[in-house]
């Protein structure tokens, strides 16, 4: 059991390295993600929600004896992962950037199912 903790904090750690950063970019709304959003078709104002959206998650997961709203996080988190891989795939402007985006979505798998575990 001591094992399984020790693991979830390892994963959600790696989905909160994973994620904030870029949180922090999309409420900023820097020069790069305004670029990759006008390639995708999206408009800009997504930028802070999705960002603020992310941020929220983490900290959700973060917190004990919130099940039902810790759910919720990694299923938006897990959505907004997918989303981000489909929409590259989808614009035509396929980058193996793109891949690197299976590294998050399966560190907040695996934290998800150790959270469960535990």
């Amino acid at each position: 059991m001591k094992n399984l903790k020790f693991y979830y904090w390892i994963t959600t750690g790696l989905v909160l390295f994973f994620l904030l950063p870029g949180s922090v970019m999309n409420i900023l709304q820097t020069e790069d993600w305004l670029e990759v959003f006008k390639q995708l078709g999206y408009p800009s104002y997504l930028l802070p929600f999705l960002g603020i959206a992310k941020i929220l998650g983490c900290i959700v997961i973060l917190m004990p004896n919130l099940k039902r709203l810790k759910e919720w996080a990694y299923a938006g988190l897990v959505y907004d992962i997918v989303g981000a891989i489909y929409s590259a795939l989808m614009a035509g402007h396929f980058d193996p950037r793109v891949l690197f985006m299976i590294l998050p979505l399966s560190a907040i798998f695996a934290s998800y199912f150790l959270w469960q575990k535990n």
